[in-house]
């Protein structure tokens, strides 16, 4: 009898990891109320339409790249724990009304000494999408978004 705790397909999933030295709280007001200032590697920038942190909420920001470039970002958050984890998805706008979905991001905050473990990532609904998000080049972007908040966290 297959174990219900574990999945019958793989996860799809692409994740990056790092230390952060401040406590979780800390990394976590900085997380979400200076968003604009990590959420995209640099030379990009975001601009925050709305964030609900709460679930069900909205979420929607658009990155603008370098030379015009326009990526808009729409979806809900499916958990928000605050100081420790939030949960997102863009296959649903606000009142669960089904859109296109091409992943579920997840971030999550861990004491670790006295800093925090920071970990994050994205599960996909096909390997078609899990291959592109890995091509666009998530590893490098998702892990020089995380050292640009830990830039802001560990400055003061």
């Amino acid at each position: 009898m297959p174990n219900p705790d574990t999945p019958a397909t793989p996860l799809l999933e692409l994740s990056i990891e790092r230390h952060i030295a401040a406590p979780p709280e800390k990394v976590w007001e900085v997380m979400t109320t200076r968003i604009e200032q990590w959420w995209c590697p640099r030379p990009w920038r975001a601009e925050v339409i709305e964030q609900d942190w709460r679930s069900g909420g909205r979420s929607a920001m658009v990155m603008h790249g370098p030379n015009g470039e326009r990526s808009d970002g729409e979806g809900v958050f499916l958990e928000v724990v605050p100081g420790k984890r939030f949960v997102f998805t863009d296959a649903f706008r606000v009142g669960w009304i089904p859109q296109g979905p091409f992943m579920v991001g997840w971030f999550d905050l861990t004491p670790d000494g006295d800093g925090t473990h920071y970990r994050a990532g994205a599960r996909h609904w096909d390997a078609a999408t899990y291959e592109q998000h890995k091509a666009m080049g998530f590893e490098d972007g998702w892990t020089a978004a995380a050292a640009q908040l830990a830039e802001l966290v560990e400055a003061g």
